[in-house]
């Protein structure tokens, strides 16, 4: 059984962008607000396959700015490939 986690990018109500973290097997989600709280629920959520995940499949909401994408992008850069 493959262990796959969906992270999609979501437009919050004032504009900016959150994601959304979803164990495919199970179904739990969890709300995220910025890197730090994605890492911490990756982390908690992979628990349940003592931490052992095959993959994060991206998704993107259809109301999410080109801008905000980049964004998401370069905090992942910056906090995951140092």
């Amino acid at each position: 059984m493959q262990i796959i986690f969906e992270a999609t990018i979501k437009v919050n109500e004032i504009g900016g962008w959150y994601l959304q973290v979803e164990d495919t097997i199970s179904k739990k989600t969890q709300k995220c607000n910025n890197m730090e709280e994605f890492s911490v629920a990756i982390g908690e959520m992979s628990k349940e396959y003592n931490g052992n995940i095959d993959e994060i499949k991206w998704k993107v909401d259809l109301d999410v700015t080109s801008e905000q994408i980049i964004e998401v992008k370069e905090k992942l850069l910056a906090n995951y490939f140092q």
